[in-house]
């Protein structure tokens, strides 16, 4: 199903707000901690996984698209969709196994899956335990 122009809008809208909350929040972890290993990305993503595990239960209907309504729209599909990035970690991964730090490899691979997931998850849990089983 195609969207609406009103949901695209929102869409585009949470999508530029999410990918400058990403690069302000990457930047500052790794100015913090070093570029030795993507740790401003794996924040990014664990929190973000979160926000979608927190939201999802409130905002989507068991087998919903999260474009059905426009606050999933904004905030799970624009928002959080920008603000999480599949495509740095990617990138990030392959720079480590051109250094054949193979170590940090195997750390951002799993500990960035896993850790989303249960950030997700738990996220997700605490919401629905919260309101009821919403």
């Amino acid at each position: 199903m195609l969207a609406g122009a009103g949901t695209l809008f929102l869409v585009a809208l949470g999508g530029a707000l999410g990918s400058v909350a990403r690069v302000m929040v990457s930047e500052a972890v790794t100015r913090r901690f070093g570029g030795a290993f993507p740790y401003g990305t794996m924040l990014v993503n664990i929190s973000g996984a979160a926000g979608i595990g927190a939201l999802a239960p409130l905002l989507l209907r068991a087998g919903a698209e999260a474009d059905a309504t426009w606050p999933a729209a904004l905030l799970i599909v624009g928002i959080l969709g920008s603000y999480t990035t599949v495509s740095s970690f990617s990138l990030q991964t392959l720079a480590l196994m051109r250094e054949r730090a193979w170590r940090r490899v195997v750390a951002n691979i799993l500990g960035s899956v896993l850790l989303c997931l249960a950030a997700a998850a738990l996220a997700g849990l605490a919401v629905t335990a919260s309101t009821g089983g919403a």
